[in-house]
């Protein structure tokens, strides 16, 4: 089911915007690399936001990107509902950096 998830973020991110290319692919390098698929979509709520959602909610917000690499790496609860996210503290701060830019230009 994650393999599923994966190949269709992949898949999304493989037609973004030649100006973004590079940087969807580096997103998708490191979403494979991850856990996120198991709890997050690109458009619909699984445990936790889809990544559509978030973006949304940041809309606008000019430290949403260190606010979410600082939230992706600690966890936590209470922004999105009572399951809390699990820490990531092994992602890089670069890789996660990428991943959420990515998140935040989706519409």
């Amino acid at each position: 089911m994650n393999t599923v998830r994966f190949a269709a973020a992949a898949a999304a991110l493989a037609f973004a915007g030649s100006a973004h290319a590079a940087d969807a692919a580096k997103a998708a390098a490191a979403m494979k690399g991850s856990d996120c698929m198991a709890c997050h979509a690109e458009a619909t709520k699984l445990v936790g936001p889809s990544y559509k959602e978030v973006a949304k909610k940041y809309a606008g917000d000019a430290g949403a990107v260190d606010k979410l690499v600082k939230k992706v790496k600690a966890g936590g609860s209470g922004v999105w509902g009572a399951i809390p996210m699990t820490p990531h503290p092994n992602l890089k701060d670069e890789d996660v950096k990428v991943m959420i830019e990515w998140i935040l230009a989706l519409k």
